[in-house]
């Protein structure tokens, strides 16, 4: 399987406090890949240097064979990196549709000029990201929603409109940056089938989550940080029963939702 996004001898210190130390980190294309550890590990961190919004102190991010050092976060977006925040980031006062078709926006192939002439060509792009707009809302069970104000969903499904909006970037790689927080046990399980619809599209999701059951019944692939440093990766049970995860991490409790080995609710 060939690697997505690599992360080599990636450090970010802001002063003398050294949030990433010397970080080396392989995603496979393909397939879903968790990124856990406890509050102030550095994972945000780790999605903002990969998104452009933090320069690395040192190391290096490559993401299918381009380094992304030095490059601006819409140049990374148009790579085909998009990504969710933990704090929803929509347009509120928008409509469905209008917030995901913000998110095509950069692939339309009109101008200024064409918008101003209402030319054909302008028409048919509209017509087009209409008709994609639609269908990424229909992906998160939301299309029956889409003339709605953003601002009238529930905030699970605020949360499922910045995923439509992300994946209307047409991106590789999917960022995840704790994609169930506040949700309710069923708009977990919702939401985790949904997951599970995008990367079976071909799409390579990335996440970071801290319920740790939703991380373990989805992710194929899990690596932990803990202080800055990539302490363990492996399949769920081999985390799961990994001594330094157990002390570092998973000594706590997490009752919020169950799943099987599967990922089911159980």
């Amino acid at each position: 399987m060939s690697t997505s996004l690599r992360l080599e001898s990636l450090s970010r210190h802001f002063g003398g406090l050294k949030v990433l130390q010397d970080v080396n980190l392989e995603i496979p294309q393909g397939g879903i890949f968790g990124l856990i550890g406890p509050n102030g590990a550095g994972k945000t961190t780790v999605f903002n240097l990969i998104t452009g919004l933090l320069p690395p102190t040192g190391g290096r991010i490559e993401f299918n064979g381009r380094n992304l050092a030095g490059r601006k976060p819409h140049d990374i977006t148009r790579l085909g990196i998009a990504r969710t925040f933990q704090n929803i980031r929509i347009f509120k006062e928008m409509s469905l549709l209008e917030n995901v078709m913000v998110g095509l926006h950069a692939q339309l192939k009109y101008g200024s000029l064409g918008l101003l002439a209402s030319s054909g060509l302008f028409r048919s792009e509209e017509r087009r990201a209409r008709e994609r707009a639609y269908e990424l809302l229909s992906w998160v069970k939301l299309d029956h929603k889409a003339t709605d104000k953003a601002d009238n969903l529930s905030y699970g499904e605020q949360r499922k409109l910045e995923l439509a909006r992300a994946l209307a970037t047409n991106p590789k790689l999917l960022l995840l940056d704790e994609p169930v927080a506040g949700m309710s046990s069923s708009e977990k399980v919702e939401l985790m089938h949904e997951i599970r619809n995008i990367s079976a599209r071909g799409y390579t999701i990335f996440m970071i989550e801290h319920d740790m059951r939703f991380v373990m019944g989805l992710c194929g692939d899990i690596a932990v940080l803990n202080f800055g440093c990539i302490i363990a990766r492996g399949s769920p049970d081999t985390i799961r029963n990994d001594p330094q995860v157990i002390e570092a991490y998973l000594g706590r409790e997490d009752d919020e939702v169950t799943v099987d080995a599967t990922g089911v609710a159980a």
